[in-house]
């Protein structure tokens, strides 16, 4: 595979009639971005101005929210949820007794081994953010890593309290505002750890599923792991229409759009580039996910072994891609107490697990996130 051709960056007249040129946005190994940036080192960017909703911050947040189609989610989520809730049977006794006497400090843990992740997330995005240029050698001021992780859970935030995966988006935007880096680089960084993460969620939930069923793979499961192939598969094409028609694309592409594109694709396979390490770490980030959903479990004393809890836990991951409700609400719920019961796990304490495990991963975001959020809003207003 060769490696992604360099764009010229072209100044207008007026930025060389005062002084010297500036150095233009580098990355990795001395390649150049299409375009430059407005940096707090005085480059100058040639992509479009930030949209009056991007400038409005975390307030199109909360404008997103409050839409339609966000409502109309949460209400499909909610009718989800009553849906299996009373088809599988559920006695909500049974269940709040399982939840009053969940050990504390068992979940407490789990509940640390989640927010810890986002520690592991946000330096491994910080790696690849060098890798494009976006550090201070290149004259960004990239936060610390502690700033890093409140961008890292805002983004989680928004995917929380809006449907497809807006999150993302979110925390490129987030990126810019503290950095002034394109929107459509940082964009390019997540792309590609999202393709990494899927990757190595694929692989680690396949182990997983032979490890538990070994030959022998129930309907859903396999249904679970042909759905994973595919979307492998689906971003494995992407990725390569992304390589072959880049040249193609930014002949067809209006100028300024040219100009994001070009950024967007270099910062991909930039980030792309020797993957290992990457790769690696998103292994051990979804083995922690397993071990959380593990201890989940032995907080409230059901019998599920590491194996089963790491092929649950990825499912759920999975399912949380789902677009039509946020973070997978109501769909993963669902489809943890179906892949427990397949654990010999009655429905009740499927539930209480399922229920648990959301608390931490969906209910205790929603509240951080909305700490951070409100916190930010009333440093913007200041």
């Amino acid at each position: 595979m060769t490696r992604p051709t360099s764009t010229a960056v072209v100044l207008p007249p007026e930025a060389e009639q005062s002084g010297p040129r500036q150095p233009s946005f580098a990355p990795v190994d001395g390649e150049v971005f299409g375009g430059t940036v407005l940096a707090p080192n005085g480059t100058r960017d040639a992509g479009p101005s930030p949209s009056s909703e991007e400038e409005s911050g975390p307030g199109s947040l909360r404008e997103r929210f409050l839409r339609p189609q966000t409502l109309v989610s949460f209400a499909l989520a909610a009718a989800i949820i009553a849906f299996f809730f009373l088809r599988l049977d559920i006695d909500p006794a049974a269940v709040w007794a399982n939840l009053r006497r969940a050990n504390p400090l068992t979940f407490l843990l789990a509940l640390s081994i989640f927010y810890l992740g986002f520690i592991v997330r946000a330096a491994r995005w910080r790696a690849m953010l060098g890798r494009v240029g976006v550090d201070a050698s290149h004259g960004f001021p990239v936060p610390a890593l502690p700033g890093l992780v409140e961008i890292y859970v805002l983004s989680w935030f928004a995917n929380c309290i809006v449907p497809a995966k807006l999150g993302d988006a979110y925390r490129s935007f987030l990126l810019k505002r503290a950095t002034r880096a394109p929107f459509s680089t940082g964009l390019g960084t997540i792309l590609a750890e999202r393709l990494i993460d899927l990757l190595a969620l694929f692989v680690a939930m396949s182990v997983a599923a032979v490890s538990v069923f070994g030959r022998h793979l129930p309907g859903q499961a396999t249904q679970t792991l042909i759905g994973g192939t595919l979307l492998v598969a689906l971003g494995a094409v992407g990725l390569a229409g992304m390589w072959l028609s880049r040249d193609v694309l930014e002949r067809r592409l209006p100028g300024r759009f040219r100009e994001q594109y070009g950024r967007l694709h270099t910062a991909v396979f930039a980030s792309l580039r020797r993957p290992e390490r990457f790769l690696a770490i998103s292994v051990g980030i979804w083995l922690s996910e397993g071990l959380r959903l593990f201890l989940v479990a032995l907080a409230l004393g059901a019998e599920v072994s590491i194996s089963m809890a790491v092929f649950v836990a990825l499912l759920s991951s999975l399912l949380t891609a789902i677009p039509f409700t946020p973070a997978g609400l109501g769909v993963v719920e669902a489809a943890m107490i179906v892949m427990l019961g397949l654990a010999d796990v009655d429905n009740s304490m499927a539930t209480s697990i399922a229920i648990l495990d959301r608390v931490i991963g969906y209910w205790s975001l929603v509240v951080v996130g909305l700490v951070l959020y409100a916190r930010r809003v009333r440093r913007d207003l200041a």
